[in-house]
């Protein structure tokens, strides 16, 4: 797909309106233009991936997203409705959840206490099903309860800190570079364990700079350079894209 239609037509999947959707997105920071004029939709059950290199404006999405940072045109949409006035809780109380970049666990709170945290807005519910949730996805976890989080191995604290976004009980799922820091055999968990959440109904949309591993696990990809959409196709697609080679792979 060339850059023009990705920019002006990005890729959906059939049926059903986006639980997100970005239309024509641009955002500063002071007098520095990050992203222009970005596209993209996440629909319900998909996991979709923005790619790109440092720079190129993946993260400040996710921002622009969750309501940290505001568009200077553009909509950012949650269920067909605009967000755009919306702070961060309330869009997170719409179900939006973030596994931010290194995990950022709190280190010096035990493993359950950080679980807790991620039902911060959820104060008076019964959570019994979402602990037992998160224990059945990651078993190791509810081995740790009362280890305090900052001596946990990478790989666990990723468990724990995908735990603690589920426990606000998300329809969307954000992820912000979830092999950074990792080494290539926690990688390889990571990315297993991210699509284990996924079959479990969670749409995700996922920020990542290692293309061979998001895309073998996603159903769709979008691909940003310096701040602008460049393509836009199903994941298997984009593998076998001599586009994507020399516009990402290849750099």
């Amino acid at each position: 797909m060339s850059a023009e239609a990705a920019a002006s037509a990005p890729a959906t999947a059939s049926g059903g309106a986006p639980l997100l959707a970005l239309e024509n997105v641009t955002t500063y920071y002071g007098q520095m233009r990050i992203l222009e004029g970005i596209s993209l939709e996440v629909k319900a059950g998909e996991l979709v991936c923005l790619l790109g290199g440092n720079a190129s404006g993946k993260s400040t999405t996710l921002k622009t997203i969750l309501g940290i940072v505001r568009p200077r045109s553009g909509r950012v949409l949650l269920d067909g409705e605009e967000v755009n006035d919306l702070s961060v809780p309330h869009r997170i109380a719409r179900g939006l959840a973030i596994v931010p970049e290194n995990r950022r666990l709190f280190g010096q709170l035990t493993v359950r206490e950080n679980l807790e945290l991620g039902a911060t807005l959820r104060k008076g519910e019964d959570l019994t099903e979402d602990y037992e949730r998160v224990y059945q996805l990651f078993p190791r976890v509810h081995e740790r309860l009362k280890q305090l989080a900052g001596t946990l191995s990478g790989g666990e604290q990723q468990m724990v800190a995908i735990g603690r976004a589920l426990m606000s009980r998300p329809r969307l799922l954000l992820m912000d570079e979830p092999s950074m820091g990792l080494s290539p055999a926690l990688v390889q968990q990571n990315f297993q364990i991210i699509k284990q959440v996924h079959e479990t109904g969670v749409a995700m949309l996922m920020v990542e700079q290692n293309a061979n591993m998001a895309l073998s696990i996603a159903d769709r990809g979008y691909v940003l350079a310096t701040g602008e959409l460049v393509l836009a196709d199903t994941a298997a697609n984009l593998l076998a894209s001599d586009d994507l080679k020399r516009a990402y792979l290849g750099r």
